[in-house]
Parts: structure tokens; C-alpha cells; sequence
């Protein structure tokens, strides 16, 4: 997408997330969510501080400076429990203003730092532009987290289509560099990352098919569903994969771990 189509999306994305949380009462926030034992108030202000987090790298690729993410992991975790418990207000108001925090600071931006690379706190580089496309990640998948009408099959299926890529590329890039480190005699850096079993993934809903991992050397089996079930599954909402099937009638494997 260009950066007017990524705008647009996002605004578009966003607003149905203002939607869903102006209809959400002070006791639902407290609610369960898909990724427990985060509740809705944890996802939302996740959401904010991740969005505060995407404009220090953006100021980061606008000065030149090497600005990390996030302080610490530790930091991040301190700040979305401390902001979990407010009330459906705050928690709404928090949202919008890291949302305009975030355009204000891509208008900053000169036409040179598009091209600046910065980078994430999985280790992975971007460019503003890309840290656009994360930021939709972020907003649909966390979305349908609430577990509150909102699901992955209400996604756009542009946007889908774009995560699932975007989720393939990055499990690819960390087999390639486990497999560096492993050259190097390097260990396995202990957070779930590395190789993945070796599978397929095929959309009956539209035209994508991608492999993943490459496990001991075999094929793997061939997941197949709709676009949107093999998001759910793919991200780990779904590790049972539900609405989805594999050839041969097995059963469907465990999700790589991608994030």
C-alpha cells in the first residue's frame, strides 16, 4: 500500500476500534480476553503504549538517533499493568491521543527519513512505512483480542492477506538467523524463537498458499481454511486451529511461535 492507502487504513481501522470500545461498559474492560490472562483494559492499553512506542522509533528514523522501542521489557510490562484497571473513558481517551500522537509524528517526518531504517525490539528493522503496516497489525489483531464482536473474520481481507505475509517473512527471517547463530556457534537466545516444524498454509477463500519452516527436513502437512481462520491459528489465537483442517485428516499442529 502507499503511504495515503496505509492512512487510510489505519484511520478507517481505528475508527471501527473506537467503535467497539465506545460500547464496552467499565465492568466489560475488566473482561477475559483471547489472550489471557490479559483482560480487554490490558489489550487497550497495550494498544496505547505500543502506539507511544512506534513514535519514539519514528522520531528515531527523523533524527538519526538510535532510540529504543521500549526502555526495557521490563517497563513495558510495568506500564500496561498499571493502566489496565481504569475506567472504559480513560482508557478510550488514552487510545486516541497515542492515535494522533502517532500521525502527528509521521507528519513530522521529512521525505528522507521514509527511507531510514529503524529497529524493533524483536530485532528486526523498519521504515516508517513499515511501522505503519505493524501499527495495523497491531490495531486488527488486538481488536478481535477483545473478544468483544469484533472478529478475525471481520478483518479486511486486504489487511489479512498483508499479516499473514507479514508473519510468514518474519518466521523465515528467524529460521535464517537461528540458523546463522547456529553456524557461528551461537545458542538458541531462550524466547521461543528458532526453527519451525515444517508446514504449508493455503487459503480456500482466496489465492495463498505459503511454507513455513523447515522442521527436520520433511514437507509437513497442509493446513487449510479460510484466510481469516488461518490468522487466528497462525498468531496463536486459535492454537487449535478451529475451522481449519489439514490433508489427510490429521490433526492440526501447533502454531510456530512468531512474536
Amino acid at each position: 500500500m502507499t503511504r495515503e492507502e496505509l492512512r487510510g487504513a489505519l484511520d478507517a481501522s481505528m475508527a471501527r476500534l473506537a467503535g467497539t470500545v465506545a460500547g464496552l461498559t467499565d465492568q466489560q474492560v475488566g473482561g477475559a480476553t483471547l489472550i489471557p490472562p490479559w483482560t480487554r483494559g490490558h489489550v487497550l492499553t497495550h494498544l496505547a503504549r505500543a502506539t507511544d512506542s512506534l513514535c519514539r522509533l519514528l522520531e528515531g528514523a527523523r533524527t538519526g538517533a538510535a532510540i529504543p522501542q521500549y526502555p526495557s521489557m521490563a517497563a513495558r510490562a510495568a506500564e500496561i499493568e498499571a493502566g489496565a484497571d481504569r475506567p472504559v473513558a480513560a482508557l478510550a481517551e488514552d487510545l486516541a491521543g497515542s492515535a494522533e500522537r502517532f500521525a502527528t509524528a509521521l507528519r513530522a517526518l521529512p521525505e528522507a527519513a521514509w527511507q531510514a531504517r529503524v529497529r524493533m525490539r524483536t530485532g528486526e528493522t523498519r521504515t516508517p512505512a513499515g511501522l505503519m503496516e505493524t501499527r495495523l497489525r497491531e490495531l486488527e489483531i488486538h481488536h478481535a483480542d477483545l473478544d468483544a464482536g469484533y472478529t478475525f473474520a471481520d478483518i479486511p481481507a486486504g489487511t489479512v492477506r498483508w499479516i499473514l505475509d507479514d508473519i510468514v517473512a518474519a518466521l523465515a527471517r528467524r529460521e535464517a538467523d537461528a540458523e546463522k547463530g547456529a553456524e557461528m556457534g551461537a545458542g538458541a537466545d531462550g524466547d521461543g524463537a528458532g526453527r519451525a516444524s515444517a508446514v504449508r498454509i493455503e487459503a480456500t477463500d482466496a489465492d495463498f498458499a505459503r511454507a513455513i519452516g523447515s522442521g527436520d527436513g520433511g514437507e509437513g502437512p497442509v493446513v487449510l481454511g479460510r484466510s481469516a481462520d488461518l490468522l487466528a491459528w497462525l498468531t496463536g489465537r486459535s492454537p487449535a486451529g478451529a475451522g481449519l483442517a489439514t490433508s489427510g485428516g490429521a490433526g492440526v499442529p501447533s502454531p510456530p511461535y512468531w512474536i
